[in-house]
């Protein structure tokens, strides 16, 4: 990590070994959550930065050394194994941490249905729907190890209450439609077309031909899902039913999910509870299946160019921008 500061880096570098040896123990007690050594000293390491630039005077070794011992090192492991997606951290942050994050909502929440709201709202967040550069960005990164993962999931469930309450049930704000979808997709649908005359004709007479090959790829990956596959997006996305109330469904020994569900999943909760992550969780790998399919047809199929998938994949983020690219599934 690059500082600015000499005497940054030199603490910071000094600090390698201690943070090496705390790595080592948390392995140790969950030697199966994904988060390899580089990734938790990144972690500290900015966390030990923030705690350089705070201070007065740059810390001493014995501060340093304090500091790192204080932090919830186990807690922070998990988090970031989780950020990773990780079966077994997540099966473990629900076994810990679901009915207090439950407790909390209900205590903070007004009614049981904002409660149930806000739990959807931080699963969510927790497990990460955005992604930028390529990188799937989770709430959890934002946890640093410096005070319990108890006490920052307090924080996280009352700034959704927060958050919910300003919103209106009429209005999404750019803000909003951001993060759910990413800035390209925000853009894309305020894209207003500002040109006339003959450019404007060959942009729609273009941008007509590559919707043609979009609609087409489109719905040849959704039609290579699984029916199960296929019956979870619509779940979620057609009847816009929340995480919450498709996990009660998979609980339900007559759901067609629920089979599915279990021959798939490498770890089960405990007495057949399923949670809103592993929802979340099949919901990305159903997109990551619907993605891959799509750039297959486009160049396979419609033989195109990687430049004219980049024109259809703008075409296929506005219409989820707009709502409509689910609206395809539904005649798979």
């Amino acid at each position: 990590m690059q500082e600015g500061n000499p005497q940054f880096t030199e603490i910071i570098a000094a600090a390698g070994p201690s943070i090496g040896e705390l790595y080592a123990r948390c392995k140790e007690n969950a030697p199966n959550f994904s988060c390899g050594e580089e990734q938790f000293r990144l972690s500290i390491e900015r966390s030990l930065l923030k705690f350089c630039r705070a201070a007065d005077t740059p810390p001493t070794a014995e501060e340093v050394s304090t500091f790192i011992g204080q932090l919830q090192a186990d807690d922070l492991l998990m988090a970031i194994a989780c950020s990773n997606g990780c079966e077994r951290a997540w099966w473990e942050f629900d076994q810990q941490h679901r009915p207090y994050l439950e407790r909390v909502a209900r205590h903070l929440a007004k009614t049981e249905i904002d409660a149930q709201d806000v739990i959807d709202t931080v699963y969510v967040e927790l497990y990460g729907t955005r992604v930028v550069d390529g990188e799937r960005i989770s709430k959890f990164a934002t946890y640093s190890g410096r005070g319990s993962i108890r006490g920052w999931l307090r924080t996280v469930v009352w700034h959704s209450l927060v958050d919910l309450h300003r919103a209106s049930p009429d209005e999404v704000s750019l803000d909003e439609m951001t993060e759910n979808f990413g800035e390209g997709a925000a853009q894309s649908t305020f894209l207003v077309s500002v040109e006339d005359g003959e450019k404007e004709a060959v942009d729609q007479l273009a941008e007509q031909r590559y919707r043609k090959a979009t609609i087409e790829s489109l719905s040849a990956a959704f039609a290579s899902l699984e029916p199960h596959e296929r019956l979870l997006l619509l779940y979620y996305h057609k009847e816009n039913l929340k995480l919450r109330e498709i996990a009660r469904l998979l609980e339900n020994a007559d759901s067609p999910l629920r089979g599915w569900f279990q021959r798939r999943s490498q770890t089960r909760d405990s007495g057949g509870r399923t949670h809103e992550s592993t929802v979340m969780r099949w919901l990305e790998k159903c997109y990551a299946s619907v993605l891959e399919n799509f750039l297959n047809e486009l160049t396979t199929t419609q033989g195109l160019s990687r430049e004219e998938s980049a024109i259809c994949m703008e075409l296929a983020t506005r219409d989820l921008g707009s709502g409509d690219l689910f609206a395809k599934l539904s005649a798979t």
